[in-house]
Order: C-alpha cells, then sequence, then structure tokens
C-alpha cells in the first residue's frame, strides 16, 4: 500500500516542531511548492496555527492528568479525587496544652465560657491559646477548679449564615485556610426569633444514619478552605429557609506555639480574678494541613480500610488521621514483638496486642497524655479485642569513619573542600535515604555515592560502628537493656578482650564517685566496667551485664550512675554506647530508626596511593571522652589490666 507522503506528522506536541510539521505539510502542496513561508505574512497564520495546536495539546494533557488521583496537581483536584474515596483531608491543627485552673472563690459553681483566653510567650512572641467549650465546675473548699483543661493556640472565632434555600450558590465556609477543623462546632438556630438551638455532630458513617439524623458533612474546597455541608431530608436533616447556621472554630498559627510551657491567666473568669495555673502538658501537636503527597497516598489506604482497623496497614493509616504531627509512622503486630517498659521493644511475641511507633515532626516524642488519646481515638476503630500500645521510636546512630584517595592532578580542589563535599554526600544520603521506620543503611551505596562526588576520588575505606544512647536514672540502681537487632561482630570467644572487645561508652560515675567508668566486653558475652589508672584498665566488674552477640542484645546490670561526663565535648545527661556490627548493612525493624551520626563521623581525604584494606576495629581509649573508633591505622595505647571486683552485679 503506497504510503500518502503529504500527510501532516501529528506526533509532535512542542510549539516549533508543530510549526515546522505544518510547514512540512504545506510544501508538500502543489499551491505551496518552493514557497517561502519565514519571508511572507504566512509565517504569522502558521504560528497562530502552531500556538492553538499547541494549547489545545497542553489543555488535553493536563485535563488526563487531572482525572486521576496519581496523577493530579492541582489540589482541588487531588482533595476533590480524595473525596470520591471517602477520605477527609486534615486541616491546619493548633498546639494544644493541657493545663489546670483554680480560681479562688465563695461561689457554688463557676463557668469558664468557650473562647477563654490564655497567653504564652515563645521566642519573644506571644501567643493565644483558647477554650474551645464552656466548663462548669463546683465548689471545692474554697476553690473551684478546672483539671486537665485543653486549651488550643489561636482565635476562637464565630460566624453565622442564615439559611436561604432559593440561593443554589449558597455556601457555609470556614473563612480562613488556617482554620483546624477538629475543634470545629456546628449548631443549628431556629430562626432569628426562636433562639432554639440543635447541635450537629460531624457524619462518619451514612449507614447509621436516617432522615432526621442531625449531622454535617465537611470537605475541602478552593484555596484550602473548608465547607460544611447538610442532607437532604432523606439522608440527614435538610436545613429549612431562616435556619441560622452557627460555626465555632480556632484559626491557628499551626506549628509556631508548639513546645510553650509557661501560661498567663486573663484577668477575669467569670468574675474572679484569684486565678492560678498549672501546666500538666505543654504545647504540642501543631500542624500544617495535610500534604499533597499525603493525600494522594492514605486516601486509597483509607478506603481500603473501610473505616476499621485490622492490619497493619489501617492503624498507620489512622494514626496519621488522629496524630497529624506524624511524620513517620511503624506498626507491627504482637506476632512480631512486644514491649516492656524496663526491656523495651523486643522480638518476643505478645499476642493481642498491635504496637505503633510514631516519629512527630517535632522530633520529640509523644508525651503519655499523646499516647493516652491515641489509643482511646484507636477504640472506635479497632477490631475484637486488639488492644493498640503506642511506643517511642528508638533511634540507632551509624558513625562512619571514610577514607578516601583522590588524584590531586585532576582537580583544582583543596583536599579539605573534598572532605566538605564527601560530608555533605553523606548528609544528604541521611536525609533522603535514612530517619524513617523500615529504612536500611546500604554499605554499597553510600561508599558508591562517596566515590562519585567528585571525578577526582578515586576510592574510599569506610568502616562502619553502632551507637545508641542511654539515659540513666540517677537516683536509684537501674538495669538497661539496649536492642540493636543487627548481629555484632564476633569471630571467636575473646575476641579483642585485652583491648576492650567491641564494645564501649563515654564516661559515667557510680555512686557519687569522682572515678570516671566506662564500658567494654571481654568477648565471652560478659559486659564489664573500667577505669583508667595511669593508662591502664582497672576492672570494677567483669560480670556488669551480657552481650547477645547474635541477636544484638545489650543488658547491663543494675548499676548505681548518679552523673555522666561530657559527651562530644559537650554537658549531657546520658551516655552513649558503640558496638561493631557484622555486617556493613544495617536493618532497622519494628520501632528502630536508622540516623547517621554526623558529628563523630570523620572524612580523611588522602592523595592518590593505594589504600589498607581489611576490618578496622581498633579500639582506641581516652581517659577524657571515652571514645572508640575503628580506623585500622589509629594508634592503640598498650595495656594491662587488673580487677578489683572480679563478679559483682550491683553498684
Amino acid at each position: 500500500m503506497a504510503v500518502n507522503e503529504r500527510r501532516i506528522n501529528i506526533s509532535e506536541l512542542d510549539f516549533d516542531n508543530i510549526k515546522e510539521n505544518l510547514k512540512v505539510f504545506l510544501k508538500g502542496q502543489t499551491e505551496f511548492k518552493d514557497y517561502d513561508f519565514e519571508g511572507s505574512g504566512m509565517n504569522i497564520l502558521l504560528d497562530t496555527l502552531a500556538y492553538n495546536t499547541h494549547y489545545l495539546s497542553f489543555n488535553a494533557n493536563m485535563l488526563a492528568n487531572e482525572m486521576f488521583l496519581d496523577s493530579a496537581s492541582l489540589r482541588s483536584s487531588i482533595t476533590s479525587h480524595a473525596k470520591t474515596l471517602g477520605y477527609e483531608v486534615s486541616s491546619a491543627r493548633a498546639p494544644v496544652a493541657t493545663i489546670n485552673i483554680a480560681l479562688a472563690t465563695d461561689s457554688a459553681t463557676k463557668t469558664m465560657p468557650a473562647g477563654t483566653a490564655f497567653s504564652a510567650t515563645i521566642d519573644d512572641a506571644s501567643y493565644q491559646f483558647v477554650t474551645i467549650a464552656d466548663v462548669t465546675s463546683n465548689n471545692t473548699g474554697g476553690v473551684v477548679s478546672f483539671d486537665s483543661t485543653k486549651i488550643y493556640e489561636g482565635t476562637y472565632v464565630t460566624t453565622k449564615f442564615l439559611v436561604d434555600t432559593s440561593d443554589v450558590e449558597q455556601r457555609f465556609l470556614l473563612g480562613n485556610d488556617r482554620a483546624d477543623t477538629s475543634t470545629l462546632s456546628v449548631s443549628v438556630q431556629t430562626s432569628p426569633s426562636d433562639t432554639t438551638t440543635t447541635t450537629y455532630t460531624k457524619a462518619t458513617d451514612i449507614t447509621q444514619l436516617s432522615s432526621t439524623s442531625t449531622v454535617y458533612y465537611l470537605q475541602e474546597v478552593d484555596a484550602g478552605r473548608f465547607e460544611v455541608y447538610f442532607g437532604d431530608g432523606v439522608v440527614s436533616t435538610a436545613l429549612a429557609d431562616g435556619n441560622i447556621v452557627i460555626m465555632e472554630y480556632v484559626v491557628t498559627n499551626k506549628t509556631l506555639s508548639n513546645g510553650a510551657s509557661s501560661f498567663s491567666a486573663p484577668s477575669l473568669i467569670d468574675g474572679v480574678s484569684d486565678i492560678t495555673l498549672t501546666t500538666v502538658a505543654n504545647a504540642s501537636g501543631g500542624a500544617e494541613p495535610e500534604s499533597l503527597n499525603s493525600i494522594k497516598l492514605q486516601a486509597p489506604l483509607d478506603y481500603a480500610s473501610q473505616g476499621r482497623a485490622v492490619t497493619a496497614d489501617d492503624y498507620a493509616v489512622y494514626a496519621r488521621k488522629l496524630f497529624p504531627n506524624t511524620q513517620a509512622v511503624s506498626v507491627f503486630g504482637g506476632e512480631d514483638g512486644s514491649f516492656d517498659p524496663s526491656l523495651g521493644v523486643s522480638s518476643t511475641p505478645e499476642y493481642g496486642k498491635v504496637f505503633i511507633a510514631i516519629k512527630s515532626t517535632t522530633g520529640l516524642n509523644l508525651s503519655d497524655a499523646q499516647k493516652t488519646q491515641l489509643v482511646s481515638d484507636f477504640a472506635k476503630f479497632k477490631v475484637a479485642s486488639v488492644t493498640p500500645v503506642i511506643v517511642d521510636p528508638e533511634t540507632t546512630f551509624i558513625i562512619l569513619n571514610v577514607t578516601f584517595n583522590y588524584d590531586s592532578s585532576s582537580t583544582t580542589k583543596e583536599k579539605t573542600e573534598l572532605e566538605t563535599l564527601v560530608n555533605t554526600t553523606i548528609l544528604n544520603y541521611t536525609d533522603t535515604e535514612l530517619e524513617d521506620f523500615n529504612k536500611p543503611f546500604r554499605y554499597s551505596k553510600v561508599t558508591g555515592l562517596i566515590d562519585n562526588t567528585d571525578s577526582a576520588i578515586l576510592s574510599n575505606i569506610t568502616t562502619v560502628t553502632l551507637a545508641k544512647f542511654i539515659t540513666p536514672n540517677l537516683t536509684s540502681s537501674t538495669s538497661y537493656t539496649l536492642n540493636f537487632n543487627n548481629r555484632f561482630f564476633h569471630p571467636h570467644d575473646g575476641h579483642n578482650a585485652d583491648a576492650g572487645g567491641i564494645i564501649a561508652s563515654t564516661g559515667f560515675f557510680i555512686n557519687d564517685g569522682s572515678t570516671e567508668y566506662f564500658f567494654d566486653d571481654d568477648g565471652k558475652g560478659n559486659i564489664r566496667i573500667y577505669s583508667l589508672v595511669a593508662g591502664v584498665r582497672t576492672y570494677l566488674s567483669t560480670e556488669a551485664g551480657t552481650v547477645d552477640y547474635t541477636n544484638g542484645v545489650i543488658t547491663i546490670n543494675s548499676v548505681g550512675i548518679t552523673s555522666v561526663a561530657n559527651v562530644d565535648g559537650s554537658t549531657s545527661t546520658r551516655f552513649r554506647i558503640t558496638v561493631l556490627p557484622d555486617s556493613n548493612d544495617v536493618i532497622p525493624v519494628r520501632n528502630q530508626l536508622l540516623e547517621i551520626d554526623t558529628i563523630n563521623t570523620t572524612v580523611v581525604g588522602t592523595i592518590d596511593q593505594t589504600a589498607t584494606t581489611g576490618r578496622g576495629y581498633t579500639v582506641t581509649t581516652t581517659g577524657g571522652a571515652g571514645s572508640t573508633t575503628g580506623t585500622a591505622t589509629t594508634t592503640t595505647t598498650t595495656v594491662s589490666t587488673t580487677s578489683s571486683t572480679a563478679t559483682s552485679s550491683s553498684y
């Protein structure tokens, strides 16, 4: 079959290519053969045709993208798709603090109205905190107490709408994109002359609704604002002409006042000026509106959960919904592990429970009050007798010792410049690849990134050390358990015993003494406590705990630590324990997070010379820092050991 050479090519969407295809097409016609398009008015017509085609193709592409949740880019499109899946987008969240309020008065009862304002200052900026409901309390012993009162940062706003059913464009909008919908209360007044009001609740399950259900619905609309709408008289109660919709909510500054701890009372509460405040829980939970990426991720998962928490993914979805400050979440069932307050999270099964670890955007662990609230919030979604337990994330630090070789003749950069670039590479890796649950540290990827940092870098030798911190109980003897969840390096019994084995620590003091002590191991599964006397390790105990090299667990017997030596040159309330892993790849499990310790990671460049290979596990101890290094080239102090107490297990 003959091919028509005069057909126009329609596969190009770029403006210049569209115009060129039009020229080729016209030149193929007898009427325009050898026609000079560039030098004629026809050129303007071609521009117009090309622009028109380009606009149409662009709009068609955008329309196609916005039709699907995965490819949509406009927030309005994404929230609309989420709505079809029954997913409610999270609004901005106000920081919440808990305080006790005491009014000295002879009155039998007092009422603290919604919108009562308190104040707090952070970084020289003043913030207002408000109550969101009327609370009445009775007098006890000359004091009216409002205990465990929650106050929300922001401005308490009341908005009223007169219902006009003939106005098809009437909408009930929250007037600010910083409105916290979790504080929203909706009521409907019968009419301007009839002040009877009915409180409406937010609909969560339409299968439980009837034509008389007094509920409202909520959706995000334009410009990040939220709209309240009501039923049609068949599915929940409909509004009538003359009704007045009353909406009360908090407009917040989001994250700015997280951490506020000291609050000032208003001059009067229900006519009482003698007011005492006590902070129960600092302000926390302030958050930005839900991001587009989060909506795209969470909406399908929420739809799959069908309003109940059964699988680990279900609990992860609801954790993000119920605690908007969630940066990352890990959920594991009791068949995969358990939690004990003294032992932490371990692999021992505990059936009938689900464990939820949340990394907050604030960088802080959830408070006891937040954990209790989350467990309460999960109650309406969990099934059967499964008990949710909120556990803290545990960070395992990775200390790298990097030595790279570079060709000085192929670069104008100084050694220090290359070292800075490598440090930046390592920092970028920890920011993008780690600091999230289930994100492993891949040794080959890191060393490859280091080699690719600059074309002058020829190779690198990188050693890996793991570290965890212990915050000791300074008032009584306590035992400690560290779960690294990765196998320790242990080639044979007694490995490196004279030089401290594979475990080391920063310094600490026992029973208010002035002697600085450290931990190490004997290569046979025993933790030891020693001090340095004239450079000699003098052991206080050779059985101060145990090491499980296979499972990566360190157990320290009860010890009375009363203070901690400086860590990394600064005063500290905790000390660090380091250990050499068996594998250079580090895999986090359950509630474990990985983070590269950029303070103690060392990067050294050397000019084009052959690097020494092999495992670097030499341990060097100094009295001032109690530190360990992992480089094969480090000079090791030759020491002898003595034992003053051989088997003591409590100090």
